[in-house]
C-alpha cells in the first residue's frame, strides 16, 4: 500500500476507505480484512469473475459435487463493475 495515497472519509452513517497500490505491486485485489481488532478481522472477496464463480459454485453446489451436477451449473461472466452496479450474464 501506498500511505500518501491511501485515504479515509467518515460520516455520520458510512466509513471510506481508499487504498493505493505500491508501484511494484501488479494483479487484482481477490480480497480483504476488515474489522475492529485484528484478532477478529471479517473477509470480504471484490467483485470478479473468478470469485462470483466461486460463490455461485458453493450456493448452487455446496457439498462435493457428481460430474454431471458440475456440467448443469451455469455459465457466469461479470461483465462490467462500476461504483453503482454489477452486469453479470448467466448462460
Amino acid at each position: 500500500l501506498v500511505p500518501p495515497e491511501s485515504s479515509v472519509s467518515v460520516s455520520a452513517h458510512n466509513a471510506v476507505v481508499g487504498l493505493a497500490k505500491a508501484p511494484g505491486s501488479t494483479g487484482l485485489w481477490d480480497k480483504f480484512s476488515f474489522g475492529l481488532d485484528p484478532s477478529a478481522l471479517q473477509e470480504r472477496l471484490f467483485v470478479s469473475e473468478e470469485n462470483v464463480d466461486g460463490f455461485l459454485g458453493t450456493a448452487f453446489c455446496p457439498s462435493p459435487c457428481s460430474q454431471s451436477a458440475l456440467e448443469s451449473q451455469p455459465l457466469i461472466e461479470v461483465l462490467d463493475v462500476t461504483e453503482d452496479r454489477i452486469q453479470i450474464r448467466v448462460e
